[in-house]
């Protein structure tokens, strides 16, 4: 049997290990609080193997571009103060060669250490990010513990039930998973699996819940006031957590504005100068505008995503029961039914189709993403129709302008709908999020009362609740159908598939399995649902200001390019050659590639579009799908802008 590749070099890594130990201890502690999956051995060996394949490679890509390119000559000019003379000597080819050998070996560490730099400390970056998921979820997943344990579970069975719950509670029931494979597979007993965990995870909030939790447990104290309190300190501790991520979002957004909006600007005009002089102008302004801005964009959209407090896509896997209550039932076929079994079967074929044609809108409204099966196939089109049907002209910047409008629409067809279609869910999904708290509220005033969580419902059907009312209809219908509470609310929540609707649906449904009486523990899911939609309102009031700030930043942006465009470059045209004269490397006016430019200050201001849009959304909305609106109007406003003035 052939062994595992890593195992060959442990011996290596356990030495390369032992050069640091104190390092390498921390970097083992990371790989356990991230669950990356790979021992400390294995990782090593893979950071060494990739450093030194990617230091080969950028070594060899030097070694290329130094020995069969040709760039200008750097010459370095020091006044010889103290007269020394220093020896004469010729470069010749094999001396040329040594240069590049060497050049190539200090670009190799260099690419090599880098690499090897980034392996160290990307488990800790992770290690952060995931402390700050568990930081944001912690409240909710809290909340659930309490609500099982006021129905009398017991604790272990707790964890096990908030394990399952991966979609709800994300990072939080994979750190409860390892109470459960300790208890599972290791043989550990309850505290010591607890205390393991308090020991691995990356989040202190979590680490300081469960050494609390451990006392209760071992003193016999009072489990359930116990997360009652923590509970509310959790809710409360929510509001700060933001405000500190609002500052840092600040300062992300004075970077963006320096970095990514008066730099290009600043580089441009730059290059816009120098293009009087030198032709090369034109292709490091398109490594600029083509590389540069978008490699920029991409890593500050990374970066916010990274930052962002948010929650990701909420799943619920569902199981199909199948009925065989009256498998043992002759079933005898009657002559006269065969027409009917047909036309059954043909309408179960149509039905959806149907549905589709009478409500096209519908399917697009419950998932925006459909709308790239529609778009994307008519933007091909639209583009195959336009390469066949266009002349051919003899000039080619021609071409390229008429092509760069057609693209520019195609792109937009694929945008704009989705962009319509997620804007109006999303609406739809935050009307209904708001009537939650009020909706729990009402709940447990009349469960508190007495009344059955299905008389509740019953009764909240006439009260008014805006977007909310329409769904609670479709809850009491279900109830008449026969349909149990709790798949009635998840028929809800995947109608809706919201984090927030899945986490209040999952802790009255598994509420309501413990026991009737879940006045106090919806009480707990309207105090939670009020203070998150508190703090998504206080977000958006200070998100949009940042939304504000990147259209206005494009605007000025699009303004600077229009005046260069229109009065630097129409005013460079009109120059004669003889004007430039004794300007070092100028030639005549004519041979300057003005529509170039044009060209490239118009790609700029696309693509600044197009990435801005993206930011303004994972600013504003911590969502990139709710930037693509942003980025379609931006392009818009480009395209429109350069149509009419240009």
């Amino acid at each position: 049997m052939t062994p595992y590749p890593c195992a060959r070099l442990n011996r290596f890594a356990r030495w390369w290990i032992a050069r640091n130990p104190v390092q390498y201890h921390n970097l083992r502690d990371d790989l356990i609080a991230v669950n990356m999956g790979v021992t400390l051995d294995c990782y090593v060996i893979r950071a060494l193997l990739t450093s030194t394949l990617f230091g080969l490679i950028w070594a060899v890509a030097g070694f290329l571009a130094m020995r069969f390119s040709t760039f200008p000559g750097i010459s370095i000019r020091v006044h010889n103060v103290f007269a020394v003379r220093l020896p004469a000597f010729v470069l010749t080819d094999t001396s040329v060669l040594i240069l590049n050998i060497v050049e190539s070996v200090v670009i190799f560490v260099i690419a090599a250490y880098a690499t090897l730099f980034f392996f160290r400390v990307y488990p800790s970056l992770l290690k952060k990010n995931r402390a700050a998921e568990i930081n944001l979820l912690l409240h909710n997943a809290v909340a659930y513990i309490y609500a099982m344990r006021r129905g009398g579970t017991e604790v272990m069975e707790i964890f096990r039930s908030v394990a399952r719950e991966t979609r709800v509670y994300g990072e939080v029931a994979h750190e409860f998973r390892r109470v459960v494979r300790d208890t599972d597979y290791f043989g550990y007993d309850m505290i010591s699996a607890i205390r393991h965990l308090q020991e691995t995870t990356p989040s202190d909030k979590l680490r300081d819940f469960l050494q609390d939790l451990i006392s209760v447990v071992e003193s016999g104290g009072d489990v359930t006031g116990f997360l009652d309190v923590r509970v509310r300190m959790y809710q409360e501790e929510a509001r700060f957590e933001q405000k500190g991520f609002l500052n840092t979002l600040q300062m992300a957004a004075e970077v963006y504005v320096t970095l990514f909006v008066a730099g290009p600007l600043f580089i441009i005009i730059v290059m816009l100068v120098m293009g009087l002089v030198s032709d090369t102008s034109v292709t490091y302004l398109s490594a600029i505008i083509y590389l540069l801005i978008p490699a920029g964009s991409l890593f500050f959209i990374l970066f916010i995503d990274a930052i962002s407090i948010k929650t990701g896509e909420v799943e619920r896997y569902t199981v199909i029961k199948q009925l065989r209550t009256f498998e043992d039932v002759r079933v005898s076929e009657q002559e006269g039914e065969d027409p009917l079994a047909r036309q059954l079967l043909r309408y179960d074929r149509v039905r959806n189709i149907r549905f589709f044609l009478r409500h096209p809108l519908q399917a697009f409204l419950v998932e925006p993403n459909r709308t790239f099966y529609v778009t994307v196939p008519i933007a091909l089109v639209y583009i195959a129709f336009t390469l066949f049907v266009i002349p051919a002209y003899p000039d080619p910047e021609v071409l390229i302008d008429i092509l760069d409008d057609h693209l520019v629409i195609a792109l937009l067809i694929v945008l704009i709908p989705f962009g319509i279609f997620h804007y109006l869910w999303q609406k739809r999904a935050m009307a209904i999020e708001a009537g939650i708290p009020d909706f729990l509220d009402r709940l447990a005033g009349i469960n508190q009362v007495g009344l059955t969580l299905v008389q509740a419902i019953t009764i909240l059907v006439r009260a008014n609740l805006g977007m909310l009312s329409y769904e609670i209809r479709k809850i009491k219908r279900d109830l008449e159908w026969g349909v149990s509470i709790q798949e009635a609310l998840i028929r809800f929540e995947e109608r809706i598939r919201t984090p927030a609707i899945a986490r209040t649906v999952t802790l009255i449904t598994k509420a309501s399995l413990m026991t009737s009486d879940i006045g106090d523990v919806l009480a707990i899911a309207a105090r939670d649902a009020t203070m998150s939609e508190v703090l998504k309102r206080e977000r958006q009031a200070e998100m949009f200001i940042y939304t504000l700030i990147v259209y206005l930043v494009f605007i000025v942006f699009l303004f600077v390019v229009i005046v260069i465009d229109t009065r630097f470059l129409s005013m460079v045209t009109m120059i004669d050659a003889p004007t430039l004269t004794g300007v070092t490397g100028s030639g005549p006016i004519k041979n300057i590639a003005i529509v170039a430019f044009e060209r490239l200050l118009y790609h700029a201001c696309l693509i600044q579009a197009f990435f801005s849009g993206l930011i303004a959304g994972a600013m504003g909305e911590a969502s990139l799908r709710a930037g693509v609106k942003h980025a379609a109007a931006m392009i818009v406003i480009a395209f429109v802008v350069f149509a009419v003035f240009l």
